[in-house]
């Protein structure tokens, strides 16, 4: 790896983690904003401009808060749980492609930290981690709120684990089609060049868009977020396994939710609607290299990734909540057998249509 590479690699990391810790507080004066909306009422309107600043505004708030901890706690635990919630949060978008490429001083990069050629399982395996922040927070804080907390979350998380990993595997199978035995995220994006119709959520109509209603419900539920925010039920767990974190210890749980919200919803960008591609193929003459050839995948991608949040917001203000018996009876009862039939399916088209015999 040259020097060029290694500089290019460092400020892409950066761009990365700089725009994902920008995002999150923007995110979460836009959800307070929305739901305001959809409840007849303001919202924050007195710090900035409609509000703005008022995010920004609670981080120096929670920064400046004295940082206590319950007597008897298992510190080591308590301590790093937060950190464990955090990192996977922060290191899943090193395999996701932003863009195409970016020509600058003579120098092009794909916009991509790390095109690895397993990226989709990079994915799983990094998105399974952060369940450990959340048990292990419930564990240490010795509370029963917080580890009734956690180890529901533990359920919840394991459970719908499956099916979003059978939804991945859908994607990866329907990608084949056209970039037979590739992992690497890049590729599964190329392969679904061609406009809307090429994307993998419309791949034979019905597979494709169950395999990506599939992984959009798991999403949820990965991340908490309602209906199926079980494990914070603040009705029932005061505030579920970080009922006692304060400080910034607290924000780091607040930041690593909203960090998952945006991880899954350029996961489900990049696996079923074409990552950073337009959905109109359109034929212009962009000089190659150019920085509006740059910015105009980087556009598509982010478009999509606030379509995804603002479906979470939309869901958060609309469904209740489900009670605990319901959730683990449709994943288990519900969500895995559709998605292995789905498997199936995709499997039999792939050879019937696309086997050896047929090129």
């Amino acid at each position: 790896m040259s020097l060029a590479d290694i500089i290019a690699t460092l400020i892409k990391i950066l761009v990365v983690i700089g725009a994902i810790m920008v995002s999150v507080p923007m995110l979460v004066w836009l959800e307070r904003k929305l739901v305001a909306d959809f409840q007849a009422r303001i919202g924050p309107n007195r710090v900035g401009p409609y509000g703005l600043l008022q995010s920004f505004y609670d981080g120096i708030k929670l920064l400046m808060k004295e940082d206590i901890h319950p007597a008897n706690v298992d510190l080591a635990l308590y301590l790093i749980a937060p950190v464990v919630m955090m990192l996977p949060a922060l290191t899943i978008f090193a395999v996701i492609p932003f863009g195409n490429k970016i020509s600058l001083f003579g120098y092009t990069t794909d916009l991509v930290v790390a095109d690895l050629p397993v990226g989709a399982l990079y994915i799983l395996a990094i998105s399974s981690l952060g369940v450990y922040g959340i048990v292990l927070s419930g564990w240490a804080s010795n509370s029963k709120y917080s580890l009734l907390g956690g180890l529901r979350s533990s359920a919840q998380m394991v459970s719908y684990e499956l099916p979003m990993g059978l939804a991945v595997v859908c994607a990866i199978m329907m990608a084949s089609s056209r970039a037979p035995g590739s992992l690497s995220l890049s590729q599964l994006v190329l392969a679904q060049t061609g406009g809307i119709f090429y994307w993998n959520f419309l791949w034979w109509i019905v597979p494709g868009f169950v395999a990506f209603m599939i992984y959009v419900i798991c999403g949820i539920a990965e991340t908490n977020r309602a209906p199926f925010d079980l494990p914070e039920a603040e009705t029932e767990l005061v505030a579920g396994y970080h009922t006692e974190y304060s400080s910034m210890k607290f924000a780091m749980f607040f930041l690593a939710e909203y960090a998952n919200m945006l991880n899954v919803s350029a996961i489900a960008t990049t696996l079923f609607l074409g990552g950073w591609q337009s959905p109109i193929p359109i034929n212009m003459p962009i000089p190659e290299g150019s920085l509006l050839e740059t910015l105009g995948p980087v556009f598509w991608f982010v478009t999509k990734i606030l379509g995804f949040i603002l479906l979470y917001m939309w869901l958060r203000a609309t469904l209740p909540r489900l009670r605990y018996d319901q959730l683990m009876r449709f994943t288990w009862k519900g969500l895995v057998p559709i998605c292995l039939a789905n498997i199936m399916v995709i499997a039999t088209v792939l050879t019937l249509y696309y086997g050896p015999t047929n090129g």
